[in-house]
Parts: structure tokens; C-alpha cells; sequence
């Protein structure tokens, strides 16, 4: 059977696993945007929490979940995989590196290109942290600045600017073993802020100067742009179930109920319904019949402006205060782009222009055709962004195609009994 230029993508969240399988079409014949998805999955996280894997066991069955569907539906066995990368361990810092052009006739080549990127990733870290990437930022020939591409140049002396993105040792092992566990190769780890990036921001955006923010269940993360590259890159541990817990801590009632409530305020600021009472019931709206319901309504304003706007505030105050650290602020004038599953909150727009004082909009994923209908929405937006880095920045993954009735077992029991029987040999 021959083989098809396929990408494939697993974000790891701490509400949700998205297994993405999408086809690269160069030629724009079959997909007009170039990228058709054709089997995608999405599965609650198990095992995770705050972006950190917990549970090794649980976290490699909910993965074998979502990877399983999405090859049902695609007809495709999954062999290897961008996955995401969060957690507040994640940090960056910007480096610098020099070298001397190697070529006879002083033409840079790739190698050289190469050579100053292993300069610049030579950074001093504790044995405790990994680098996850080494991203160029500008380049610079015999003292002109401003490259972007140096290959072909001519001069003396390379030097490159470069973000470097890193995480903790321990974060990396225990993300790489769940994965592997469940029987899929990492073609590459990519922070999370960095893939939403590529779904959400314009290259015009990233020119100018702005912010992704990706509020997700567990964390948020930040990636900056300064003069079209990534300047700054961090994450912060709270997201979008925090303003669960306070719906279910101010209304006493349970957090699946509180879910339902944030859903249901945030589907009809979408829509734009307007009613003509300010109050909901919740046992309506809950589907609750419980006689003994304590709290039976409860004013939209009271939920909006006394519960879910405050951790909002505290979200924004936290993304303002890392941009100052990092000297970013004031350097967007494109703002700020939102978006993750947080991102479809309630007043989440109003709270980010409030704070951050710059502009402020959604952020809903673009670049991919096909079996799109359910995913082009914020909460997707990492996941599609890894499919479009894969295609952008990294080598073909191959992946064989299957008869559609045809599916090879669980390669996550597969892997447990291999590594059973690994360890009863001497």
C-alpha cells in the first residue's frame, strides 16, 4: 500500500486530549487551503493536571483513547506525532550566538546557519531543565541586522539572536514516556503558546507586535511577538476551570453544574440573546428537579460582574504583569489575541482590554479544510496549530494508510505487555 504525506498532531491539555490527522495537499487540488483534516478525536484528560502528567497510566489511556478514534475515522494507523508541550515550568530567556563563516569564498551556507544556532543554544541551565526550543530571531552579517535569511549571503562573521524555550527535565521524561506508552513516536515537542500562535496570529499581527494568550483548563499561555519573531514565552497556573471552582464555590453547587452554567452564559453572549429578566433559573437551566434546590435563581449580573469577571481580572493582571517583566509591554500595537476554551468565557474581552489596555479579539483557528465543522473554534486552536507547524517547520511524517474496516490492536496494551516481558529478561 502506498504510503501518504500525512501530519499528525496530539495536544495534551489538562481538560481535553485532541488527536488531529490531517493530509498535506501541495497542490491545493483536493483541499483549497492545502491541510485537510481527516480524522480528529477529542477525549477528557486523565491523569493531568495544570498541564503536568500525574498519573502515567491514566494519562496513556485517555491517549490511546483519543489516538484510536481519530485513526478509526481517518482509515490511517498513527505512527508518529507533534505533541504539545505546557506546564508552568516552562520558561525563556533570548540568546545570542557567534560564529565564523566557514566557506572558501566567505558564502554562508547551511551548515554554518547550523553552526551559529548550536552557539546560541549554548546557554547556561541547571541540570534540571531541558531545552524545547531554539528559535531564530534575527540574524546578522558582518554587522548588518535584520536577516532573516543569511543562506547564500556573503561575509566573515554570523551572528543570530535567538528565543530559547525550556522546561523542567522531570516534565519532558514524564510527557515523552505517556507518549510513547501509548505507542506513538514524538516527531517533535512544541510549547503550546507557540502552536496556538500559528493558528491564530496573522504573520501581519506577529510583524506589528502582539500577544497570544492560550487560556487553557489548568494554565495559561503567553507567547509574545516583537518585529515578527517570538520575543517571550511563559505560562501561568490558572485557567479557565478556575472560574469553574468559583462558580461552584459561590453558588454551592457542584462543579459539573457550575461547567453548565459558564457554558450556558458564554453560548448566549455568542449568540447575542438578550432576555428581558437579568435572572436565570438555575434549576432550569440545570435540568435539576431536585425540590430542595436551595438557590432557584440567580442574577446574570451577579455571576458576570461578582464571580466569573474578578478571576478574569486576576487572569489578565497576571499576563500584564509577565509582558512588563519581560519588557514586551508596549511593544504590541497589533494587542493582544485570546483564545483556548477560556477564550469563550464571558466577558473575556472586556476584562482583557480593561487590564492590558491594548486591543483586544478572539482568536478562532485558520489554515485547515476538511473535517473542520466541530473544530474551528478556540479550544482547537493548539491543536491545528500543531498540524500546521509540523507542516511549516518540520520533516514529513509518514503514516501507512489502512483499509477502513481494518484496525491493529491497542498499541498502548501492546506497549505494556512489551515492556513486561523487557523486564522479566536478564
Amino acid at each position: 500500500m502506498p504510503k501518504s504525506r500525512l501530519i499528525a498532531a496530539i495536544d495534551i491539555g489538562s481538560s481535553k486530549i485532541t488527536t488531529i490527522i490531517a493530509q498535506v495537499d501541495s497542490e491545493q487540488v483536493v483541499y483549497e487551503s492545502g491541510i485537510g483534516v481527516v480524522g480528529v478525536s477529542s477525549v477528557e484528560s486523565r491523569g493531568i493536571r495544570k498541564g503536568h502528567i500525574i498519573n502515567i497510566e491514566e494519562a496513556v489511556d485517555a491517549i490511546v483513547e483519543s489516538v484510536e478514534a481519530a485513526e478509526r475515522m481517518a482509515g490511517y494507523s498513527l505512527d508518529a506525532a507533534f505533541v504539545s508541550i505546557g506546564g508552568a515550568t516552562i520558561s525563556s530567556q533570548n540568546s545570542h550566538g557567534v560564529v565564523a563563516i566557514s566557506g572558501p569564498q566567505g558564502e554562508i551556507q547551511d551548515i554554518d546557519v547550523d553552526r551559529v544556532r548550536e552557539a546560541a543554544s549554548a546557554v547556561s541551565l541547571p541540570t534540571s531543565r531541558e531545552i524545547v526550543h531554539v528559535i531564530p530571531r534575527d540574524y546578522t552579517v558582518d554587522g548588518e541586522s535584520g536577516v532573516k535569511d543569511p543562506v547564500g549571503m556573503t561575509g566573515v562573521r554570523l551572528e543570530v539572536e535567538t528565543h530559547v524555550i525550556t522546561t523542567s527535565t522531570a516534565s519532558l521524561r514524564n510527557l515523552q514516556k505517556a507518549v510513547y506508552g501509548a505507542g506513538v513516536e514524538i516527531a517533535s515537542v512544541v510549547f503550546e503558546g507557540l502552536a496556538s500562535s500559528y493558528a491564530v496570529a496573522t504573520s501581519t499581527e506577529k510583524e506589528l507586535g502582539c500577544v497570544v494568550v492560550d487560556i487553557g483548563g489548568g494554565t495559561t499561555s503567553i507567547a509574545s511577538y516583537i518585529d515578527g519573531s517570538l520575543a517571550h514565552s511563559s505560562v501561568i497556573p490558572i485557567g479557565a476551570k478556575n472560574v469553574t471552582n468559583d462558580l461552584a464555590i459561590g453558588l454551592r453547587i457542584s462543579l459539573d453544574s457550575a461547567e453548565k452554567i459558564k457554558l450556558l452564559l458564554s453560548a448566549k453572549e455568542k449568540k447575542g440573546i438578550k432576555e428581558e429578566t437579568d435572572e436565570i433559573s438555575l434549576k432550569d437551566s440545570l435540568g435539576i428537579s431536585d425540590k430542595d434546590l436551595e438557590i432557584k435563581k440567580v442574577s446574570k449580573k451577579t455571576l458576570v460582574e461578582g464571580i466569573i469577571r474578578p478571576r478574569l481580572n486576576e487572569i489578565f493582571t497576571m499576563v500584564r504583569l509577565e509582558i512588563e517583566k519581560n519588557d514586551v509591554l508596549g511593544k504590541t500595537p497589533s494587542g493582544v489575541i485570546i483564545t483556548g476554551g477560556g477564550a469563550e468565557t464571558v466577558g473575556v474581552l472586556e476584562s482583557a482590554k480593561r487590564v492590558l489596555a491594548m486591543p483586544a479579539r478572539i482568536g478562532v483557528p485558520t489554515g485547515v479544510s476538511g473535517l473542520v465543522d466541530d473544530i474551528l473554534t478556540p479550544s482547537y486552536a493548539c491543536a491545528i496549530g500543531l498540524v500546521l507547524y509540523g507542516v511549516e517547520y518540520e520533516q514529513d511524517v509518514l503514516l501507512t494508510k489502512l483499509p477502513k474496516k481494518f484496525k491493529l490492536p491497542s498499541m498502548g496494551s501492546l506497549g505494556k505487555l512489551f515492556e513486561s516481558i523487557r523486564n522479566l529478561l536478564p
